[in-house]
């Protein structure tokens, strides 16, 4: 009978943490902690771009044998692309009901003009929104070829270089990775106050941090098509 009470308590407490307020703003944060790993990684390596295309192809194709023999080919990278697909979908998902929850909240008439949202808010929506479209252009760009004109498979250094050879193909991307910076900006912040790092003596340091983190990942990431589109990389 304990063993039934216990089993049975698991999936309301689960109900329970996904159904509040609070424990939607920890699964972004979380969700959102687990992207920007991502991201750290994913611009180092693209940085690799600057070694030439054999360190670049090389890297690519190491990416697909990580963890071989015990590993079969591209098994930890698709472990890695489940997990972070897993974290976007829940991200996504926290952000779209804590947003419909916050205007249900707010009541249908007000006796003075309510303060406009404020200008982080704003940008966390819509960068959201704008990093969302980014995200299945890229994958149509690099990983499946679908609207990467000149690509050919096997070849992701020349498919970087045909993608940033188009104005659309750096606007985009350049558009989004300004969007990114500000998400996270914001979104490092509100994660560490989320998760209970933040504190009034801290706040400097994480405000820095975020600034910072901001600013080397968007720079990091556009590096690569202004080099493309400055000869640099060629």
């Amino acid at each position: 009978m304990a063993l039934a009470t216990r089993t049975d308590r698991r999936p309301s407490m689960t109900r329970s943490l996904w159904g509040s307020t609070v424990g939607k703003k920890a699964i972004m944060a979380v969700s959102g902690l687990i992207m920007l790993g991502y991201l750290v990684v994913h611009m180092l390596g693209n940085l690799k771009i600057f070694f030439g295309s054999d360190d670049f192809n090389g890297y690519a194709h190491w990416l697909r044998t990580l963890g071989e023999p015990f590993l079969h080919y591209e098994w930890a990278l698709w472990i890695v692309r489940v997990v972070l697909l897993a974290a976007v979908v829940l991200h996504i998902v926290s952000a779209y009901q804590l947003s419909r929850r916050d205007i249900r909240a707010r009541p249908s008439k007000y006796v003075h003009k309510r303060r406009r949202a404020s200008y982080a808010t704003r940008t966390m929506r819509w960068g959201g929104i704008i990093l969302g479209l980014f995200i299945v252009w890229h994958l149509l760009d690099l990983t499946t070829l679908t609207v990467n004109e000149n690509a050919q498979h096997g070849r992701p250094y020349e498919n970087v270089l045909a993608t940033f050879s188009t104005w659309y193909g750096n606007t985009i991307y350049i558009a989004a990775m300004l969007a990114l910076g500000l998400h996270i900006r914001h979104g490092f912040w509100s994660a560490a106050q989320t998760l209970g790092v933040g504190s009034a003596r801290r706040e400097r340091v994480l405000k820095t941090s975020a600034d910072v983190l901001a600013l080397v990942l968007t720079l990091g990431f556009i590096a690569v098509p202004v080099a493309v589109m400055t000869g640099v990389v060629n």
